[in-house]
C-alpha cells in the first residue's frame, strides 16, 4: 500500500503557499496517476479514486477551515494529477498553457469562473436535492401559527398539482414561493431517555401565490403527496449550496442514527439518515462520520454483554439543524440499522 506524505501543498486559487503538518495519508493501491473530471463526478468520488480515506481530501489541497466551506471549484474537463516532487507527493490540477494543452504549473494562480459550466458538487446532487429544502425540522406546535389552506372553490377533498386553493392570513412580505407541510414524526434521542429533539414535518408540495388578499389565492405547482384543508404553508427557502469539501470533524463525535427516509429498517449506500446531533454539537455540512454497528450477546449464564462496535460504513452530512442533522450514506460494507453509532472516523 502506497503512502502519501504531505509536507507542502500548492493550492490553486490562493495567492500563498499553504503548509500543513507532515502526516501520512494512505493512497489506494489502484489509484491512478491522473483523473480527467467528467460530468457526474463529485469531490467525494474523485477523492475515493485516490485516497483510502476520502474525507482527508482537504489535507491534500491544503484547505484551511474557512476554505473547507467554500472550496476551490473543479469542473468537467479539469485534470487531477498525482504528482511526485522533492517535497513529497500531492494532488493538484493541471492548467492550460497558451496552446490549450494541460500542463502542471508550479505557482498558484487565480482561476476564473467557467461560464456555462457548473462546478462538480461534493456529493451527488440528485441524491440530496429534495432534502435541501425539506424535510423541515420544527419545534413542537411549530406550525400552529403558519398560514393554512382553507379549501378550493370546487370543494375538492384532496388537492394536487395544478389545483387552485385559498389560504388564510398569508403575509405579502414573504414572497410568492411557498411550501406545504403537515406536522409529522417526533424525532427522539435514544441517548437522552427518548427526549424529543424536534418534529419532522411532512413535505407535501410547492405553491405559488397568484393573488394576495385577506384570503389569498395559490396555485399548487408540485404535489408529491395529497394536500388537505388545514395543511400549513412555509416560505420556500433559498438555495442551499452543496459545495462543502468532505472532511472529518476535528473533535470527537458520538451520535446515533435515529431515523431513515422511507421508513426502511435496513440502510445502505444512497440512503438518507437522520442523526441525533446537530449544529449545537458542532456538526456542519461536509462532515464525514463513520458508522458502527452496536451489537449485544448473551453469555451462557444469560447475561447481556455489549460487543465491540464494528464499523459498517461512512456518511456525509449535508444539512444541519440545531439538534438534528441529515446525512447521505456514501459507503457501506454491510447493512446499517437505526440506532447504530456514528463517530469521528
Amino acid at each position: 500500500m502506497r503512502k502519501l506524505i504531505i509536507t507542502l501543498i500548492l493550492f490553486p486559487g490562493l495567492l500563498s503557499i499553504t503548509p500543513i503538518k507532515a502526516e501520512e495519508i494512505v493512497l489506494r493501491n489502484d489509484s491512478p496517476d491522473r483523473h480527467v473530471v467528467v460530468p457526474g463526478d463529485t469531490l467525494w468520488g474523485i477523492a475515493s479514486r485516490f485516497l483510502k480515506d476520502p474525507w482527508r481530501w482537504p489535507e491534500i489541497w491544503g484547505l484551511n477551515r474557512a476554505q473547507v466551506k467554500n472550496p476551490h471549484k473543479i469542473y468537467p474537463g479539469d485534470v487531477v494529477i498525482l504528482e511526485k516532487t522533492r517535497h513529497g507527493t500531492r494532488l493538484r490540477l493541471a492548467e492550460d498553457d497558451e496552446y490549450g494543452v494541460k500542463t502542471v504549473k508550479l505557482s498558484p494562480k487565480i482561476r476564473a469562473e467557467q461560464s456555462g459550466t457548473a462546478a462538480i458538487p461534493s456529493i451527488p446532487a440528485a441524491a440530496i436535492e429534495p432534502f435541501l429544502s425539506q424535510p423541515l425540522v420544527i419545534e413542537k406546535n411549530g406550525l400552529d401559527n403558519a398560514p393554512y389552506i382553507l379549501g378550493s372553490s370546487d370543494a375538492r377533498v384532496t388537492l394536487s398539482t395544478g389545483n387552485i386553493a385559498y389560504v388564510s392570513e398569508l403575509p405579502k412580505d414573504k414572497g410568492a414561493a411557498w411550501q406545504i407541510f403537515r406536522p409529522g414524526t417526533a424525532l427522539k434521542d435514544p441517548d437522552q431517555n427518548g427526549s424529543v429533539l424536534g418534529y419532522e414535518a411532512t413535505y407535501l408540495g410547492n405553491a405559488k401565490v397568484t393573488a394576495f388578499a385577506d384570503v389569498s389565492t395559490i396555485l399548487i405547482t408540485h404535489a408529491p403527496e395529497e394536500i388537505l384543508t388545514g395543511d400549513r404553508l412555509v416560505p420556500a427557502p433559498g438555495t442551499i449550496f452543496n459545495n462543502y469539501a468532505p472532511h472529518a470533524p476535528d473533535f470527537p463525535v458520538k451520535g446515533r442514527i435515529i431515523s431513515v427516509y422511507g421508513g426502511v429498517m435496513e440502510i445502505g449506500k444512497g440512503s438518507i439518515v437522520t442523526l441525533n446531533k446537530g449544529e449545537a454539537n458542532g456538526l456542519e455540512m461536509g462532515h464525514v462520520l463513520a458508522v458502527y454497528r452496536r451489537s449485544q450477546a448473551k453469555s451462557l449464564k444469560g447475561e447481556v454483554t455489549q460487543l465491540p462496535d464494528e464499523r459498517t460504513g461512512l456518511i456525509f452530512v449535508f444539512r444541519v439543524f440545531d439538534k438534528i442533522a441529515y446525512a447521505l450514506v456514501v459507503q457501506s460494507t454491510q447493512s446499517i440499522k437505526i440506532s447504530d453509532a456514528v463517530k469521528t472516523p
